[in-house]
């Protein structure tokens, strides 16, 4: 019987796979089609923008002007040169690094702020034969990981070793070296600014060959006033890496220079501009978004008055003996306006941020505020009589004024400055009856708690509003019933020059304590130069609180503040002398608060004024921190707020400019100074 033929599947399996190719190709002439007609200029645009670059240029940082118009902060623009870091690039970086050394001077500073690492790092990477020799075959078996070897190598080369080593080129290329691996991988970070026109050009020549390095435009902070008023206005630099996350989120990039202290940094949001955007197609054209200079800040500083109160603090304290400070020399100074807040200089010597960051005991200057606290609390009346004698008491120091002052009511207690007046109200606040059999001081704490709560309303022991980062608020002491009388007199708590400065402001408004502000406008910055700056915003005097007394009660207080000042004769006011002839009719307290440094007794100088008594228009705040207690340099307080009010005084009548500073005079502030 025959086989039946087979039949042969091929061909349709053929047809199947023809039908399938038949059926992409068809999709694949639709997609092309569709892409050609429907997208075509869409995919035009974008390969006529193939080869566009965009770079981000840091707009200049706002101004700050001075209450009467002067610049007291600028930029000055300058050339920039940046490295962009890139993981494992450790030998093109070295490279880098020796061939900028050729172009960039290196200065002195700059090497001795190298560290032992960062030398040993550089030695054992560019020293192979030398590295190998300090482990042997040995101990290299054992310890197998590289970085095992590395950290033993490091522990045997010592620092001393490293630099000697090293040629002074080398040590410029070490300095150049860490400096490009400071900052964060692909991002440009700035290795050396201000570099001039020649070095960037001749650098830019040779840009193709040393990847990673560009020139940008940059500005750095310029002060025609040299060193006026530096600390405070603040410090700029690179973000600080506990801050990066929160810029970040805020729209910086990692490069961004923002303000790191003071005013700069308070109001960073304010002074940062809008970066200009420069665009560079493929053929070589530029456009530009020319972005926007930050919003300016108008201060409330009078810079000219500024200048005077730092020439009287530095005048005042240079002319004492060696022996008058038995610690570092300190004076401190704050003038504000009482019914505004406004402060108008601020000083210290050689240290002006201690206006807002150092706290001491001030003395007596406290005692307006312990009879008002009487006042209030009703444990004493306008008029009330003391017999200033001393006070001896179980367990504790004598307490005495300054001499017996015999029977004083509440205006001679502030004239003549009475201890014993002080104490005597904090003793009845404590309910402790001075020579009654049984008393106790069981009402201390709350003798405590009244004072204090008075003082601050005051702004006396808390934050007293300033528009600063951050200030100190003083210290409060253990609340020991021995310290009570003391704390009544201001030989206990401590307190900062503004707080006091705050505390005399208040004194002189009948009661109101005004937030202090060193920023009274923001601008919107011209774009014309024919065109005025407009005001964005404009900050009103702020009242924080007023102080729980009566109108009388501070009158009966700013007439004994006047008889410091202005009442002669046997009984006289404590300043009489400092301000006999004043015509400006001054009205203050003095303060002196024995204190203990290095072993030694010594004292702080303290006053706090206002003028014209019946019309105050200013207030200050002095102290003079650590002196001897001879009666030499007693007066150094007293007389630095008597120059320092008649400046404001002779200016008000004469007005004045500030003097810009000397070429010598340092005049530009590198960003990444530590102005903390």
């Amino acid at each position: 019987m025959a086989k039946e033929k087979r039949k042969n599947h091929i061909p349709l399996r053929l047809n199947i796979l023809f039908f399938a190719v038949f059926i992409l190709f068809s999709i694949l002439i639709l997609r092309l089609g569709y892409i050609q007609i429907v997208q075509g200029e869409e995919y035009e645009e974008m390969v006529n923008n193939d080869g566009e670059r965009t770079a981000n240029v840091d707009a200049p940082r706002g101004l700050m002007f001075d209450r009467n118009g002067n610049t007291v902060v600028d930029n000055e623009l300058q050339l920039t040169l940046t490295y962009t870091n890139r993981p494992g690039n450790d030998e093109e970086r070295l490279e880098i690094a020796e061939r900028l050394t050729n172009f960039l001077d290196i200065g002195e500073e700059a090497i001795d702020d190298i560290n032992e690492r960062e030398w040993q790092d550089y030695w054992l990477q560019t020293r192979d034969e030398e590295a190998d020799e300090l482990v042997s075959d040995e101990e290299e078996a054992q310890l197998e990981e590289d970085d095992d070897i590395y950290e033993l190598q490091l522990e045997r080369l010592p620092e001393e070793q490293v630099i000697e080593d090293l040629s002074e080129e080398e040590q410029e290329t070490v300095a150049i070296w860490t400096e490009m691996m400071s900052g964060y991988n692909y991002s440009p970070h700035r290795i050396a600014r201000g570099i001039d026109e020649r070095t960037a050009h001749a650098v830019s020549e040779l840009m193709h060959e040393l990847p990673g390095i560009d020139v940008m435009r940059d500005s750095v902070r310029m002060y025609p006033y040299g060193d006026s008023f530096p600390t405070l206005f603040g410090g700029t630099g690179q973000i600080h890496s506990n801050d990066l996350e929160r810029y970040l989120g805020q729209g910086y990039e990692r490069t961004d220079i923002v303000g790191t202290s003071q005013l700069e940094q308070e109001y960073e949001s304010v002074l940062r501009g809008e970066k200009a955007e420069i665009t560079t197609d493929a053929d070589g054209n530029e456009s530009m978004d020319p972005g926007k200079r930050g919003n300016d800040l108008v201060l409330t500083i009078d810079m000219a008055l500024q200048q005077e109160v730092e020439d009287v603090i530095d005048n005042n304290i240079e002319s004492t003996s060696g022996s008058t400070f038995l610690d570092d020399r300190e004076a401190y100074a704050v003038m504000m306006e009482p019914d505004t807040g406004e402060i108008l200089a601020m000083a210290g010597y050689d240290d002006h941020l201690g206006t807002v960051q150092s706290a001491y005991e001030i003395g007596s200057t406290i005692k307006p505020a312990t009879v008002l606290a009487g006042y209030s609390s009703g444990v004493i009346d306008h008029g009330t009589v003391y017999h200033d004698t001393p006070i001896n008491l179980p367990e504790s120091p004598s307490i005495s004024s300054w001499q017996n002052l015999g029977h004083v009511n509440d205006i001679d207690a502030i004239r003549q400055s009475s201890n014993i007046y002080m104490a005597r109200i904090a003793m009845a606040l404590a309910d402790y009856q001075l020579g009654v059999s049984g008393t106790d001081w069981s009402g201390a704490s709350q003798a405590y708690n009244v004072l204090r709560n008075h003082y601050r309303q005051f702004g006396l022991g808390v934050e007293t509003g300033i528009d600063l980062p951050s200030e100190s608020t003083g210290m409060a002491g253990d609340d020991n019933p021995q310290n009570l009388l003391y704390m009544s007199f201001g030989q206990f708590d401590t307190y900062t020059p503004l707080q006091m400065a705050q505390f005399a402001a208040t004194l002189a408004n009948d009661g109101d304590r005004l937030k202090p502000r060193l920023v009274k406008e923001i601008l919107d910055p011209a774009t014309d130069n024919d065109e005025s700056s407009s005001v964005v915003r404009q900050f009103s005097p702020k009242v924080m609180n007023s102080v729980g007394n009566t109108d009388g009660d501070f009158e009966r207080m700013q007439e004994g503040m006047r008889q410091v000042m202005q009442q002669g004769g046997s009984n006289g006011g404590t300043a009489y002398s400092d301000f006999s002839g004043a015509d400006y009719n001054p009205a203050g307290k003095t303060g002196t608060a024995q204190t203990g440094v290095n072993g030694q007794e010594a004292q702080n100088q303290a006053m706090v004024a206002f003028a014209p008594h019946d019309d105050p228009e200013v207030a200050i705040a002095v102290i003079v921190p650590n002196t001897s207690t001879s009666d030499e340099d007693s007066g150094l307080a007293n007389s630095i707020t008597r120059d320092a009010l008649d400046a404001y005084f002779d200016m008000q009548a004469d007005g004045a400019d500030p003097e810009e500073a000397d070429d010598d005079d340092e005049i530009f502030r590198d960003p990444d100074d530590d102005l903390e």
